[in-house]
């Protein structure tokens, strides 16, 4: 019987260390002060400056970005989807008053293209540079049969640290409080389920296909990267105290932004308080879905919300200006009784 080597089962491991090796530049440009060694070992190193702490706290999280990489494969784009891989990773810690330390990412593939791989690691690489974080390790996996050729996932891994102290939690919020909402750059990384089953199910759209409504091709607007939040936040909290912050992801602000209020607590939205971008209004047009749906399935152009004491509201405002952002009051924080939802709109 003949011989039957791994990458006659669809495994190349030849072309995989020349993958490595195209991006090991890529990483690196990545590292900050702490990283130890070299990409290519068994684990990433990171020495944590314990003086720059009084009691510091590890802080991490894991994300993917779902099925918006179909989008990527059809547009044959790959270069932002990895920014979307950092941002909610470590849009996630920042919610805490974590700055991000290291990253790590995973990326499969039914066949290894390392032209493909190497557009998503530069995404990763900008989106680490971005949030200031290193790109210290990562695994590339070749699985024929699981995934078919030209398709893959990503999921990736962040770690970052904050003074025990300074940990936000949300247990500070109390009644009279404001909410600040921060713009999101679109759809983000969330319900793209939903947006494909309604534009390209149901409607018959092309991703190459013009929008008048959005002003060019549909996948230009479905693949904007997620915005990265992390300077903004850090920049904040040089300055002020910001009683909790929510990262409004899957689940839209209807389950994100409860999940970080104290029992007696109740945010009341005001959903004329900005305009989301046109993206948003097409979905709900052309799948005629309930605005309640919208709510609890996307962001609707608020990628972060801010609650803060009434009295820092005009100075934060003023400062996020300063750093470019959009952003504005979209409500307060009231008394909740027993019986009442933690989150309406009005």
């Amino acid at each position: 019987m003949d011989a039957i080597t791994y990458r006659e089962s669809g495994v190349d491991i030849d072309k995989a260390e020349s993958f490595i090796q195209k991006i090991r530049p890529l990483v690196k440009s990545t590292f900050r002060t702490g990283v130890l060694g070299e990409i290519g070992g068994y684990a990433g190193l990171f020495h944590l400056n314990v003086q720059q702490y009084r009691d510091p706290v590890l802080v991490s999280a894991t994300d993917g970005v779902g099925t918006k990489i179909m989008v990527a494969v059809l547009m044959d784009r790959h270069h932002t989807i990895g920014i979307d891989l950092v941002a909610m990773c470590v849009n996630d810690i920042i919610t805490h008053g974590a700055a991000p330390l290291f990253f790590l990412d995973y990326l499969a593939m039914g066949k290894l293209s390392p032209q493909t791989g190497t557009q998503i690691i530069e995404g990763i690489t900008n989106g680490c540079l971005q949030a200031r974080c290193s790109l210290i390790g990562g695994e590339t996996a070749e699985m024929p049969g699981l995934y078919k050729e030209g398709d893959y996932d990503l999921a990736g891994f962040v770690v970052g640290v904050v003074d025990r102290s300074q940990i936000i939690d949300g247990s500070d919020i109390a009644v009279g409080h404001r909410l600040i909402g921060i713009a999101s750059s679109g759809l983000h990384s969330n319900g793209f389920s939903l947006v494909r089953k309604v534009l390209f199910e149901k409607h018959g759209y092309g991703v190459m296909d013009e929008i008048p409504e959005l002003g060019g091709p549909l996948g230009d607007e479905l693949l904007k990267p997620t915005r990265i939040y992390v300077e903004t936040v850090l920049n904040l909290l040089r300055d002020f105290s910001l009683s909790g912050i929510a990262h409004i992801t899957g689940g839209g602000l209807t389950n994100n932004l409860p999940r970080i209020l104290p029992r007696s607590c109740q945010a009341v939205i005001h959903r004329q308080a900005w305009t989301p971008p046109p993206i948003f209004k097409l979905l709900q047009d052309k799948g005629n879905i309930p605005e309640e749906e919208m709510f609890r399935t996307f962001n609707n152009g608020v990628g972060l919300v801010m609650v803060v004491a009434e009295d820092l509201v005009a100075d934060v405002l003023l400062r996020l200006q300063g750093l470019q952002e959009q952003a504005f009051v979209m409500g307060e924080i009231m008394g909740r009784k027993n019986d009442d939802p933690p989150l309406v709109y009005v």
